[in-house]
């Protein structure tokens, strides 16, 4: 600014300041959406490069966290370097620091704790970015002091949007809201972390639809129906490990197998009838309706099929699994998938799933797994949100960045469930009147 008084004078650079200012109210004004996506978090960084992390604030910190180098020679201080702040969201800063020789960095993990108080951070992350050069992750308060309402379920089939099933709210304060058709998605979090909230939710967002069955759930849990058995009656399609062996016709004539593996057989083979009537249509666009259903498979824990099953069942379920999960999207088929541990040798098809989102989780490696390679170094600590007060928050990256955001799922009690169920149960027959719904393939 100084420079630019000395050379184009006052009022040319008071002309210039004013001209962007209200250039940036109107794009915030136009487009908040773009706005908040590239311009805030440079002015956020801008910011907090200045008020948090330069001069005699950066170096008293890291003096009292014991992390400057007494040169021996010269007697001289020396403080590592700050070359880079980035604040992509709200709560999250990204510092770029080059180490003195002498330190590493397990010197600033030692340290972590007394870093993270003196600046305040409630989570921090350091890594390697590489040699003598650090990335340090803070993450500032909870944006989500108080506990979300669910979703809202709406009146009508023609109010759901498929393209943004709301589940609950970012920290920026908007309403979060993921795209299911076309889509496939993996939720992973721990015990306790609040997958029950992701299941639920998207189920009222589709409510008048499966109401009208004009969408179709097909659920498989795993754990017995503990999560699940309260919404029996939404379901089109059921198995827990509970039930007893089952008998489903594999053209060959009937065997028996695990009822949840006959389920997403079942699952399959209406995917494929799908392909042929849009086939023999002439069709490249699905569109929902009673003759023509939405179709999503729940599975309410991956792992116990796709990696503690008997060998002939994990070798079915990732078999089938894999044909879904890369020709469902055109025919109007979509799976959301909850797993604990997102390993590839324990979710083998992991890549195929298109929408990820990362709840509480027990590794720091669990969180690449999910959202991408360097999802934690950009700031999603999964592994370091509590396990109490916590439940339902989590990261997930969107389709226009690999920036992770943080958000928090809605919570159902049973209430909650039980007006689903009371307002959402599918009717007997589909309404004479049932419109159709396009769906983007």
């Amino acid at each position: 600014m100084t420079a630019s008084v000395l050379e184009l004078g006052p009022v040319t650079t008071g002309s210039l300041a004013a001209s962007t200012l209200v250039a940036g109210l109107g794009w915030y004004r136009a487009h908040p959406e773009s706005f908040t996506r590239i311009a805030s978090p440079r002015l956020r960084s801008a910011r907090r490069r200045w008020t948090r992390y330069i001069g005699q604030s950066w170096r008293s910190t890291l003096d009292f966290c014991d992390l400057t180098v007494d040169d021996r020679r010269t007697g001289e201080v020396l403080v590592p370097r700050l070359l880079k702040v980035a604040s992509p969201t709200p709560s999250i800063d990204v510092v770029t620091v080059a180490i003195r020789k002498g330190q590493s960095v397990e010197t600033f993990r030692n340290a972590q704790a007394e870093l993270a108080s003196a600046l305040g951070a409630d989570a921090i992350s350091i890594e390697k970015a590489k040699p003598r050069v650090l990335t340090v992750t803070l993450v500032f308060g909870n944006p989500f002091e108080d506990v979300i309402p669910p979703a809202d379920i709406p009146g009508d089939p023609s109010e759901v949007d498929l393209a943004a099933i709301e589940l609950g709210d970012t920290e920026y304060g908007a309403v979060w809201t993921e795209p299911l058709a076309g889509q496939h998605w993996l939720i992973s979090g721990g015990t306790g972390s609040g997958k029950g909230s992701l299941l639920w939710n998207p189920l009222r967002a589709m409510g008048p639809m499966i109401r009208d069955r004009v969408a179709r759930i097909s659920m498989i849990d795993p754990k017995g129906g503990m999560e699940t058995e309260r919404g029996r009656p939404l379901f089109f399609d059921y198995a827990t490990s509970a039930d007893d062996e089952t008998e489903y016709d594999n053209g060959d004539g009937d065997e028996v197998v695990d009822p949840m593996l006959a389920v997403l057989f079942r699952f399959r083979d209406r995917m494929r009838e799908r392909q042929e009537q849009l086939r023999e249509d002439g069709l490249r666009k699905f569109t929902a309706s009673a003759g023509t259903p939405f179709e999503v498979l729940m599975i309410d824990e991956l792992m116990m099929l796709t990696a503690l099953s008997g060998r002939r069942t994990v070798s079915e379920v990732n078999r089938v699994l894999a044909e879904i999960l890369t020709q469902g999207r055109a025919a109007g088929y979509a799976v959301i998938a909850y797993v604990q541990e997102p390993a590839k040798d324990i979710v083998p098809v992991r890549d195929l799933f298109t929408r990820r989102i990362s709840l509480r989780t027990g590794a720091a490696s669990f969180v690449d797994m999910v959202l991408g390679e360097g999802a934690r170094d950009r700031g999603a600590l999964a592994d370091e949100i509590p396990e109490t007060g916590c439940e339902g928050i989590g990261y997930r990256t969107s389709e226009t960045s690999r920036q992770p955001i943080r958000v928090r799922a809605g919570y159902s009690t049973d209430d909650d469930i039980d007006e689903l169920v009371r307002l959402c149960t599918p009717a007997d027959e589909p309404p004479a009147d049932s419109n159709v719904y396009p769906i983007a393939a």
